[in-house]
């Protein structure tokens, strides 16, 4: 054949191949004659066409927030360009460019380890892989993540983790949801050449939560990071070195942090795992529900995952704002007390003092009768601390039917103050905590009241390193703090300026003042309040672009409860009281109420509000039912059903909503949109879902001057016990093995 006919043939396909392409496709070149381009470099630079490259989205949806625009460089990520900020990572850039680099030791929230090298990536003009995850990105880098030599580096190193590591999979708690099987079946060989005696490795014993094969264990020393970077002790270590390489306690002792389960979602394999969960279930067989957590005010996002009708686990979920991916050790191991004590049936008290089952009607016919023997002002309602609003709003509105107004929330005192959403919320938000740059904690100990809020001040002392002052009893913190005092002089000398810290205070950008919710009990509050905004003014605390006033609640109850107006009329009501109405109220003191008074108990768990009932009428748990709650930042957030309910309980709201019909004053609304249509009238932030509504003015500036002085009384210990503050967490198993072997610390 001759050359001739040879180009004919390629020019003929060529001419096929531009047909059957979109025009809007087609690569031209244009033909000119300039003297610039006379130089074969630069007519060797223009002649490379720019590839029409299809648009990437972020892996996971992550988001690029630019400081200052002009830091911003641009790579090159498997020739796709990325606009990232300077200072970001390899890996970082590679993640906004769409492509999932596989991980082991690199955590988002953790320091940089670098120590697991299955981040390797090419970079070019770089000798041999680098690890994306500690190598900083640099203006005009081209990064390969796909090449042959990536992925035989990949593969190497995968070989090498998997040397040692046992087969385990079809016993191990993590299969399924396991980084290391899905990188190895990604990123793996298909075989072996390790053909030597596996190592093993002593399992360690952390405490009651954590079960440890650390057989497993690959060093990533994810855990190790966390125990100290976030949970604020250093109870974890790396021991020996080579093969002997471990990860221990250095002596045996075990975990005491309140956040120490979250070492079980970190481990990316199968070492650390949920002891109570162990041998459980397999994660393919949960159903999983989203849902938040009501053990305390914070309101971490949650995932129940149940199987048929039992809540096998809780897991978090991601919320920036409130928990981040964290959770207490509390919110994750308490669903065990949700199957035990609970009350299935309505119940009478007998002559004999023993209770028997009944019908609900036959239940509200005598709640009925009784109520409408009392006198209006002798009827007392107390909500508790897991109560939803709807229940509340509709426990309100049926007292309210009755004639009386006593009715409030356990924890809001006996005189709360609910005219100014700014004197019992969050005003600062968790999250804006980050921006503060001196704390000031009056009577709260936030590692227990609020775990993951001491998380956040936690992160902001390690990044900025804040100063906190704290005036309370004394306390376990796990991070750097002066101890101001332990009673409201301390306060006194602060709003005078006579105290060291003042200087501090006053020189501070954005200070921060926690006041904490065990003060509402006290006679003096109004006073302690009083001193306290005194010292915000000072400082200047409360601003337009600022208020650092806040308030961290214990419950989930009480924001939603101030927020729909559960004060009561008279602070000794419950003294006087001939028939109470607790709804979920187990720690409100029932030794004050007269012998003759008649005692209704609505509730899920058989706890203390029990044994001074006359008559018990069983409720759903938040994990059987729809419920708006407000967090102590006063971000209304709902929960869903995820189980169903137990024996002939029933909603709290449609308990009373079924009284009123039998007490003859029927309430008007029938459905949960009809309750809620109620709410939007009283408190309609409470309708804002997910949504955090700021106060509109500053109780700084508005509340009535107080003349009293706050007495001498040091400030007292909110919570006892970190594990066992409600009837879930007083009837669950774990909590008490918690109790038991950690509060001893």
């Amino acid at each position: 054949m001759g050359l001739g006919q040879l180009a004919s043939r390629a020019l003929l396909r060529s001419t096929r191949l531009a047909a059957s392409k979109p025009h809007h496709l087609l690569l031209r070149r244009a033909v000119v004659s300039t003297p610039e381009l006379h130089n074969s470099e630069a007519a060797a630079v223009e002649a490379q066409p720019e590839p029409d490259l299809p648009k990437r989205t972020p892996v996971a949806g992550a988001r690029v927030h630019f400081p200052n625009p002009d830091d911003a460089i641009e790579v090159f990520v498997d020739g796709y360009p990325v606009k990232i900020p300077k200072g970001m990572t390899v890996l970082q850039a590679c993640v906004i460019a769409g492509v999932d680099i596989p991980r082991f030791c690199y955590h988002d929230r953790l320091s940089i380890a670098g120590n697991c090298r299955m981040c390797l990536v090419e970079v070019e003009k770089s000798p041999k892989p680098v690890a994306s995850c500690a190598m900083p990105a640099l203006p005009g880098m081209k990064i390969k993540t796909d090449t042959p030599l990536a992925k035989k580096a990949r593969e190497g190193v995968m070989e090498f983790l998997l040397m040692n590591h046992p087969l385990d999979c079809p016993i191990c708690d993590q299969g399924g949801e396991c980084d290391l099987q899905d990188q190895s079946m990604a990123f793996g060989s298909d075989r072996g050449r390790f053909t030597e005696t596996k190592r093993s490795v002593v399992d360690k014993n952390l405490g009651p939560l954590v079960k440890t094969v650390m057989t497993r264990c690959i060093q990533c020393t994810r855990c190790v990071r966390f125990a100290s970077e976030i949970a604020g002790v250093q109870d974890l270590g790396m021991l020996g070195r080579g093969s002997g390489e471990e990860i221990g306690t250095y002596v045996e002792k075990l975990m005491t942090s309140e956040l120490s389960g979250n070492v079980i979602d970190i481990c990316p394999v199968g070492a650390l795992t949920s002891k109570p969960f162990a041998f459980k279930a397999r994660n393919w067989e949960l159903k999983g529900t989203e849902s938040i957590d009501v053990t305390d005010a914070v309101g971490s996002n949650i995932r129940i995952d149940s199987r048929g009708p039992e809540v096998m686990r809780i897991v978090p979920r991601l919320n920036e704002d409130i928990n981040e991916e964290w959770i207490s050790d509390k919110t994750r191991f308490f669903y065990d007390g949700l199957k035990r004590q609970r009350l299935n049936d309505p119940m009478i008290r007998g002559a004999d003092g023993r209770f028997k089952a009944v019908s609900w009607r036959d239940a509200l016919a005598v709640v009925a009768e009784v109520i409408h023997q009392v006198r209006p002002q002798e009827i007392v309602g107390v909500a508790g601390k897991l109560s939803d609003a709807e229940s509340m709003m509709a426990l309100k509105d049926f007292l309210n039917k009755m004639g009386s107004n006593n009715i409030w929330c356990e924890g809001n005192g006996p005189s709360p103050n609910a005219d100014l959403r700014s004197g019992y919320i969050m005003n600062t938000s968790i999250s804006g905590l980050e921006k503060a740059d001196v704390f000031l904690l009056v009577g709260t100990q936030p590692r227990v009241e609020a775990a993951m809020v001491n998380a956040r001040i936690r992160k902001t002392v390690r990044a900025t390193n804040a100063k906190v002052g704290y005036v309370g009893p004394s306390a376990d913190f796990n991070y750097d703090h002066e101890h101001l005092g332990t009673g409201p002089e301390t306060l006194t000398e602060l709003a005078e300026g006579r105290h060291p810290f003042c200087s501090a205070l006053s020189n501070a950008k954005n200070p921060a003042i926690i006041i904490g919710a065990g003060i509402f009990g006290r006679k003096d509050k109004d006073a302690i309040f009083s001193v306290v905004e005194a010292i915000a003014k000072n400082v200047n605390a409360v601003r337009p672009d600022w208020n650092g006033l806040n308030v961290l609640l214990l419950n989930a109850a009480q924001a939603a409860a101030l927020d729909l107006g559960l004060v009561p009329e008279s602070d000794k009501s419950i003294e006087s009281a001939k028939f109470i109405y607790l709804m979920g109220a187990d720690d409100e003191n029932v030794d004050k109420l007269p012998d003759d008074a008649f005692v209704v108990y609505q509730g899920h768990h058989g706890d203390r509000g029990v044994y001074r009932a006359n008559v018990i009428l069983p409720a759903s748990a938040f994990t059987e039912k729809e419920g708006t709650y407000a967090n102590t930042e006063g971000c209304a957030q709902t929960t869903v059903p995820a189980v169903p309910t137990v024996g002939d309980a029933r909603d709290d709201w449609k308990i009373i909503r079924a009284l009123s019909e039998v007490a003859g004053v029927p309430l008007p609304y029938n459905t949960l949109s009809g309750i809620r249509s109620r709410i939007g009238i009283v408190a309609p932030n409470l309708l804002h879902v997910d949504e955090r509504e700021p106060a509109a003015f500053s109780s700084a500036f508005l509340r009535p001057e107080v003349k009293d002085k706050p007495d001498k009384t040091p400030f007292e210990r909110a919570v006892d016990n970190f594990y066992m503050t409600d009837s879930i967490t007083r009837a669950s198993k774990i909590m008490a093995q918690c109790s038991a072997l950690l509060s001893k610390k």
